[in-house]
């Protein structure tokens, strides 16, 4: 089983825990240039609020969008996003990756913002 397979499988399983818990969740995806978030509905068909370092906001605060600063302006943003669209509880789904980094950054950003997971 390959790196990207045994991350898929990680996230399955984190996927599925989130589902039975009936909460909306902040998914992250990274790449090693960007970083990605999104809050998705309790049901899995909507996204509410979406947020990543491609957007123009974003893009020219800083001269490199994959390292800790980019991901903490992200999760700020997330949080104001989705608390404008009335989401203040989430789950939170790393989507297989390790809970360091980057991922971690923007999860401890959209908590300082004010969003609860």
């Amino acid at each position: 089983m390959d790196k990207k397979n045994q991350r898929l499988r990680r996230a399955a399983k984190t996927r599925a825990k989130v589902r039975a818990s009936g909460k909306a969740r902040l998914c992250v995806f990274r790449t090693p240039r960007h970083i990605y978030a999104q809050i998705i509905s309790a049901e899995g068909d909507k996204v509410l609020a979406a947020c990543s370092t491609v957007e123009k906001e974003l893009r020219g605060s800083s001269d490199y969008s994959g390292n800790v600063a980019s991901a903490t302006a992200v999760g700020k943003m997330i949080a104001e996003r989705s608390l404008a669209a009335g989401v203040d509880q989430v789950a939170f789904d790393r989507a297989g990756f390790q809970y360091h980094g980057r991922v971690k950054a923007l999860a401890d950003s959209a908590r300082e913002a004010g969003l609860k997971f």
